[in-house]
């Protein structure tokens, strides 16, 4: 394997002693809801929690550690969807020296905004993540800036493997690691470890259903790129992962599963319902792909591998999950035109405890007087079953709910 020397036991131990200069303590918590939920202990390695809210600054500061004095003058650039931004920015102010992030445009305003605040030049170009790289690219030859490729650089990769010894340091019967995968670098660093430190461990890639860049690419047997990723995992939106680290996830990497959005979307509910953090989506494809994990009464551990989501889009996954979880749902019903029934209909309801969110009332959708009035009730329910229950309670009174497919 070309390279093989780099990434050896005493480079992830150099780098585990370097990184900790700048990463929090991020020990793992135990899920009793993912454990009971799954019938294996589940630990979660909270990188969500890490400095700069993502695992990225392991990679970036070890990175920049290996570089020549005359390499960081040069002042250093990068391409990111935000993570590594941070990361790069963070470690680059601790050296003192100029950073320069090319972002996508569609990236989250909180990643831009924090990746500036640690004293970076921000540039915007592209639409995802290899838009804005090969942009990097020709900066980095126009200007001589140093690249600090946010996964592709074994340096990068072996800074991000840190994660593996402290995991096998604190739980060293660890029998799963499950780890996200964008282009790759979180995965190669985590999995060559692992297999380092004990060849028994199983190392799980995730990777979202819209950019499966390299579960396609192992079952090819080289790196391919896709024509194009659909996902709301903004983290993990790359369409070719790295060249230089393939040969070591070939080696190293269990399996590959991917995780539709709406796993992402419902794992999110769960996140903050039962730990009470916030993890962002391509940092849940960890949890989200347990379901399809075939064991029981095994030791896993999740790697959450960032926190970094803005509002916006937090507000619109929390709606999008309780929709899914039938914790919220829109009825249609048709009501005679005549005082008395809203009050009727909304005696239903209560009766059953349901919640009222929103009603829309429509006098126009029919000249039949005994059927005039179209009210669109929008409901908080308790889950599933109770929602039929109220479905079943507005059949019993004549109403004929009709379930609407609606936003709230």
């Amino acid at each position: 394997m070309a390279d093989e020397k780099k990434m050896t036991l005493d480079k992830f131990e150099e780098a585990y002693e370097d990184v900790k200069k700048v990463t929090l303590e991020t020990k793992l918590i135990y899920s009793d809801y993912w454990s009971n939920t799954t019938g294996n202990k589940v630990y979660l390695k909270p990188e969500n929690l890490q400095r700069t809210g993502a695992y990225k600054v392991r990679g970036a500061y070890y990175k920049i550690t290996t570089l020549s004095d005359e390499e960081r003058k040069k002042g250093l650039i990068t391409a990111s969807a935000g993570n590594h931004a941070q990361g790069v920015a963070y470690a680059a102010k601790c050296y003192g020296v100029k950073a320069t992030i090319v972002m996508p445009t569609s990236t989250p305003l909180i990643k831009v905004n924090r990746t500036k605040a640690l004293g970076a030049e921000v540039v915007l170009h592209g639409n995802v993540y290899d838009e804005a790289y090969e942009k990097a690219v020709e900066l980095s030859k126009e200007y001589g800036y140093t690249m600090v490729h946010p996964f592709d650089d074994l340096d990068v990769a072996t800074g991000q493997g840190t994660i593996a010894m402290e995991i096998i340091k604190e739980l060293p019967t660890v029998d799963y690691i499950l780890v996200p995968i964008g282009g790759g670098g979180l995965a190669t660093g985590v999995s060559t470890l692992a297999k380092l430190l004990n060849p028994k461990v199983k190392v799980i890639g995730v990777e979202p259903a819209g950019a499966n860049c390299m579960q396609e690419s192992l079952k090819a047997g080289h790196v391919v790129a896709l024509p194009s990723v659909n996902t709301i995992a903004d983290g993990t939106a790359v369409k070719k992962p790295g060249e230089k680290i393939f040969p070591y996830l070939q080696a190293n990497i269990d399996e590959i599963i991917t995780v539709p959005d709406e796993d992402l979307v419902v794992s999110f509910l769960d996140m903050v319902e039962n730990h009470k953090m916030v993890v962002e989506n391509s940092g849940l494809l960890s949890v989200a792909a347990l379901k399809q994990l075939n064991c029981k009464d095994k030791k896993i551990a999740c790697v959450l591998s960032g926190g970094n989501m803005d509002i916006i889009t937090m507000s619109s996954v929390v709606q999008q999950g309780l929709i899914m979880r039938d914790r919220i749902f829109t009825v249609s019903v048709l009501l005679p035109d005549k005082p008395g029934e809203l009050s009727r209909v909304a005696g239903v309801i209560a009766g059953v405890s349901g919640n009222v969110i929103k009603l829309e009332h429509n006098q126009f959708v029919s000249i039949n007087r005994n059927a005039a009035v179209e009210l669109r009730i929008t409901l908080e329910a308790f889950g599933t079953d109770h929602k039929e229950e109220i479905i079943e309670a507005l059949n019993k009174e004549g109403y004929k709910p009709r379930i609407v497919r609606t936003n709230i």
